[in-house]
Order: structure tokens, then sequence, then C-alpha cells
């Protein structure tokens, strides 16, 4: 195990996460998430894997909640039969299953497109299959995940706190508000070192990359593209927030800071989900508003929209036909993306998962096995059918929780949750490598689950 100056950082988030309990220490965990580029240790012996700060802060978060009274059993209790959590442990199951067996029965019957960093020494290349360090590395990150769920599930259907929930989105809104401009500043000072502390992951950081003369924003992460899908998960909260709290000029603010970074990210795919997003949030808002009274102030929204949208399309197509910056621009991050080098091999990836998937009789070739850039091909081709459609049961049943309670504030938190966790799919359909989410998703879904879960929990008990 390496210790790196990013250590002490974690270190100070989980002295406050058991100083202050999972609940009401919710701020301290999200505020590590936007640095996404610093270890808490790395792993030489498996290949140079890296710890993050989130990972090491949900194992810290799991040891309170077991060391707390009748702390075993109300972990159990996530995980009863007709709840998210069981769905989520069959998953696991599975997930395991393949990643032990699958390259062993299958090893040589296809070829893929490994994740093990050394099967990809000199870069990304097609291998047989056969078992690699990538299968123990992805189990592990994939398990911590579910045990984020699993945790703050259990945390907040004990005592829903929907209020603490907010406070600690509009941390990790700052967080990642503020990283992000210091990244601008830095590169555009020749002060990059001064973030190299919190750079300690062993990932490629990015952090000189620029589009049509522009520095490209990655605030704590280690690319523009994994800056800005966690910007829009953040969007998406306050967004859904603000429209069922206008009068909030904490979620007002909040909204406008992650609009910002998120725009200012130059991610394609950031840009591609958020428009998928609004498309699907706006005509979501139009169906349950033909069953229910429309509020004016929707109403109004809902044209100011439309016109802005408009004027924006107007000013897009002049621009990309009179500026040429702008048309440089629009035509790398947008138009012409799949005609670049990256575009090409990601679609071959898809291609390479696809055949895994048929030459693996349908049952996966390992979680950790192959990489894709399509979520839902990255799932076929690792965990087979059986694990996509247990993968698909556990986001279903996310996204059906019903807000049964009585406090407006909890029923809008949690539909503000819900759709932040439905930006963060959208980010993966098009771009994720692997099955697995990630700890920030499954925190958010297991937020979720929890407030859910406790206010009907509560109704029940009136």
């Amino acid at each position: 195990m390496q210790l790196v100056p990013s250590t002490f950082l974690a270190l100070i988030g989980i002295a406050f996460l058991f100083a202050l309990g999972p609940r009401r220490g919710l701020w301290a965990f999200l505020a590590l998430t936007p640095f996404g580029a610093a270890a808490a240790f790395n792993l030489p012996a498996l290949g140079g894997a890296s710890i993050g700060l989130k990972e090491l802060a949900v194992v810290a978060v799991f040891v309170l909640i077991w060391l707390a009274p009748d702390g075993p059993n109300r972990l159990l209790g996530t995980l009863r039969p007709g709840q998210p959590g069981f769905l989520l442990l069959l998953l696991m199951l599975v997930c395991a299953l393949t990643a032990i067996f699958s390259p062993r029965v299958f090893q040589g019957a296809t070829e893929v497109f490994s994740i093990s960093r050394s099967a990809n020494a000199q870069g990304i290349i097609s291998i047989p299959l056969r078992p690699t360090v990538g299968n123990v590395t992805q189990l592990f990150t994939m398990s911590l995940s579910a045990l984020a769920f699993l945790c703050f599930a259990t945390a907040f259907r004990i005592r829903p706190d929907a209020k603490a929930v907010v406070t600690a989105l509009a941390v990790a809104t700052m967080v990642n508000f503020v990283l992000g401009w210091l990244d601008v500043l830095t590169g555009a000072t020749g002060t990059s070192a001064l973030l190299d502390p919190i750079r300690t992951a062993n990932y490629s950081i990015l952090d000189t990359a620029r589009m049509s003369g522009i520095k490209r924003m990655i605030g704590g992460f280690p690319e523009a593209s994994s800056f800005g899908e966690y910007s829009l998960a953040l969007f998406a909260f306050w967004l859904v927030y603000w429209v069922g709290a206008p009068t909030s000029r904490l979620a007002l603010f909040m909204l406008v800071a992650s609009g910002i970074v998120l725009l200012r990210s130059t991610s394609s795919s950031a840009y591609v989900a958020l428009v998928i997003f609004m498309i699907c949030y706006g005509l979501y808002t139009a169906m349950t508003g033909l069953r229910t009274h429309v509020p004016r102030r929707m109403v109004m929204l809902f044209f100011a929209g439309l016109l802005a949208f408009w004027l924006a399309m107007l000013a897009i197509f002049a621009s990309y036909q009179l500026v040429d910056p702008i048309t440089d621009f629009l035509n790398r991050t947008i138009i012409f993306k799949l005609d670049t080098d990256s575009g090409v091999e990601r679609m071959s990836w898809n291609a390479q998962g696809i055949r895994n998937f048929a030459d693996t009789l349908t049952l996966g070739a390992g979680l950790g096995s192959m990489r894709a850039s399509n979520w839902f091909i990255a799932c076929l081709g690792s965990i087979g059918l059986i694990g996509t459609a247990l993968y698909l049961a556990f986001l279903a049943s996310v996204a059906r929780l019903p807000a049964r309670s009585d406090d407006p504030e909890t029923n809008l938190v949690i539909a503000a949750l819900k759709s932040a966790c439905f930006a963060l799919f959208i980010v993966a359909l098009l771009t994720s490598a692997t099955p697995n989410l990630g700890v920030f998703f499954f925190a958010l879904a297991g937020l979720a689950t929890g407030l859910a879960r406790g206010a009907t929990l509560a109704a029940r008990a009136v």
C-alpha cells in the first residue's frame, strides 16, 4: 500500500464522519466526491490500482453503521426481498460469479479489449479472454459502490433527514465549483503543479488538454468528461429541487453554479446527456401536468424555456456559420465527434463487446474482463443477460420509489435525487466502459431509497 499526499484529505473526511455519524456527517462524505483524481492510497501489488477518497469513506460509513446498536440487523433490513437492496444483492452475486468463473470457462473463446493495466501496458489492445487483475479490481470497486447504496439506504431509512441531503449536496456543489475554477486559473498562470497533491491516483491526468484554444475544465477529476458527468448530476438535482422550491435562494444559486461549470467543462458526453435529460424532464413534466393541476409558474417556465432554447439555437447556428473558433469547437465536441480517433476506437469497443456477449453464450466474459463505450453493451459483454436483467430491475425499482411523506421537502428531495441518478445513467449509456455506475450514483440511489422507505415506514406507524 502506497500513501500519497491526498491520504491526509481522506483521513480528515473520515474523522468528520466518525465525529458526526453517517447522517449528520453526510456533507463530509459528499465533499470528498469531487476529488475524483485523488487517491486515498495506491496498490502497486494490484497493477497500480488506486483506492479513491470516496471509496475509503464508504468503508468508514459501513463500519459506523455496523458498530451501531443493532447495526447488522438494520443493514440486513435493507436487503429484504421486494426492496431495491435485494435486487442489488442478487446482482452482486452474478457479478462475483462471472468475475471468478467466466474468464476461466471461456478462456480463449473470444477476444476482449481488456481493462487490466498490465494487459494494456502498450495501449488498449484486443487480447484473448483470460483471467486478469481487472477482474479483481472491478469486482472490488463494484462491491464498494454496492456498499455505498447499502450504507446510505440503511442510515436514512432509520432516520430520514432531507435537509441533511440538501446541505451535503450544496457542499459538494461548491467544492466542485471551486476546484473547477482553480483548475482553469492554475492552467492559465502555469501553476498547475499546485493541484498535484489532489491528483495522486494512477490515472492519466489530462490537465493540459485544450479544445479550440480553450482550457478544458477538469476540476478535481482526471479528465473533462468525468468532471462534466459529475456536474451534470448536480445540475439535475438542483434543477428539480429549484422547480419544486422556487423561493429557495440556495437552490437557485447552486443551480447557476453547477450549470456554469457544466457548460464550461467542454465535455461532449455531458452536453449530449444534458440535452437528453432536459427533453425527458420536459416530457415528464408535461405528462404529469396533464393529470394534475399545473401551477402558473410551471407554464411560464415551460414557455420561457422554449423561447430560450429557440434563441440559443439561432445564436449557435449563426455562430457556427460565421465564427471560425466556434465552428471548430462545435465540430470537435459534438458534430464530428464520432469521426475522431477516439470516437472510432470507442465504437470498435462496442462492436467487440457485442461479439463477447455472443461468444460467451449470453453469459458474459466476466466483470472486469472487457471494456466498451456504452453501459448496456458493457453489461451484456461482461455480466451477461442475467446480470443485465437484474441490473435493470434494480434501477427500475429505484426509479419507482414512492414518495409518501407528509413532508413536501422529503418528497421533493427524493424526486431530485432520482433525477440526478437518471442524468448519470444517461451519461453511462453514452460512454461508460464498465457496468459500474460509480460510488456517487449508488450513494444518491441509496439516499433516495432510504428517504422513501423511511417515509413509508413513518406513514404506516401513524
